[in-house]
């Protein structure tokens, strides 16, 4: 029976996914950042809430901050969260994603590249911090990745196969990391899975998010979510509307030929526009909806379903799930920002982490 529930349960994936009515789940702030930028969020095992905020010439004064009633202090410590970067294996550059594994470790990605300029390369880095000492443990430095073009988004962590998978949207592929080795390898490079859908402009707010030049936010392959048994990792690029997901096991093999990899590529179904995704303990994958203000998720049938939708999610952008049944997530109002509205501000204040219980 339980064989015939998987198979089901991967036929259903393979079928577009059917749109249900909003829920009513309650939106709760659990803190405001005022006009600090949160980015990415992740939160251990026993509560503890950890906050990426993108580095600026201002409104910054830390780079990853833990939580603590309501408080921003930087973590790990003050040291690595100085604004000098030019210490950059010891300090951050620019830190996008803080992830919690099932291991309780923190992993923490440094893209180097502050203000959409070009990467600080010796400053590109993952960092993986081990939370009962709060030390760091070892620092992965991609240097087989040809660093002046990557641009490093998220990571998800397999503690068991000891691998990690990232997204790259400038080089538009699946970074694949041997924990134990430090080595990589870009899969899925340009394949249509990963690639922004040519010509495809976000319309938020009722406009088009352009810059002053007239050119489109653009994004490759962002977002990605890993199943619970880490089976299959679940991606896709911000402009475009599919979700897809392929299975770990053809990832972690290095010695499939690039076509029968890109064969193995599911696509699970239309989702909508989205930035931030993530699984929860019973297969249910979530993603953020910026145009309708809304979280979504795919459940484990192929159902897409909506959990909640609210006013203020002004580019829902990154989920984090906490032990106590709530799903977390960071809005960053990318949209609103000067850049993308000929110079003018129009974020409104003050930034904000939201939970909401899960379904």
């Amino acid at each position: 029976m339980k064989n015939l529930f998987l198979l089901l349960s991967f036929f259903a994936f393979l079928l577009p996914a059917v749109q249900a009515q909003s829920s009513k789940t309650p939106v709760l702030e659990v803190a405001d950042f005022g006009r600090h930028q949160p980015i990415g969020v992740g939160v251990s095992k026993q509560g503890r809430i950890f906050v990426t905020f993108p580095k600026k010439k201002k409104d910054y004064d830390f780079g990853l901050a833990e939580i603590v009633n309501g408080q921003r202090l930087p973590y790990p410590n003050a040291e690595w969260n100085r604004w000098d970067s030019l210490q950059a294996p010891t300090r951050f550059v620019n830190v996008q994603a803080a992830v919690v594994d099932a291991a309780d470790n923190l992993w923490v990605l440094d893209p180097a590249n502050p203000d959409d300029e070009a990467p600080l390369v010796a400053g590109i880095k993952l960092l993986k911090i081990d939370l009962k000492t709060n030390k760091v443990e070892r620092i992965y430095r991609f240097e087989d990745l040809p660093r002046e073009r990557t641009g490093l988004n998220d990571v998800r962590v397999d503690p068991g196969r000891q691998v990690a998978y990232l997204s790259d949207p400038k080089l538009a592929g699946i970074v694949v990391l041997d924990l134990r080795t430090g080595k990589t390898r870009v899969v899925l490079q340009g394949d249509k899975s990963t690639a922004a859908a040519p010509g495809f402009v976000l319309r938020i707010d009722g406009k088009e998010v352009k810059d002053k030049a007239g050119k489109p936010f653009s994004s490759n392959v962002n977002g990605i979510a890993i199943s619970p048994d880490f089976n299959y990792l679940y991606y896709r690029a911000i402009n475009q509307t599919k979700l897809y997901r392929i299975a770990t096991e053809a990832l972690r093999d290095a010695a499939l030929p690039a076509g029968a990899l890109a064969a193995r590529v599911e696509e699970v179904g239309e989702t909508g526009v989205s930035h931030g995704m993530i699984a929860d303990a019973k297969g249910n994958v979530y993603l953020t909806d910026s145009p309708n203000q809304a979280v979504r998720y795919v459940t484990p049938t192929g159902r897409l379903e909506t959990l909640a939708q609210d006013g203020r999610f002004s580019w829902p952008d990154t989920f984090a799930v906490g032990p106590d049944g709530y799903l977390y997530l960071t809005c960053a109002q990318i949209n609103r920002t000067p850049k993308w509205n000929n110079g003018q501000d129009r974020v409104q204040y003050p930034f904000r982490l939201f939970k909401m219980k899960l379904p």
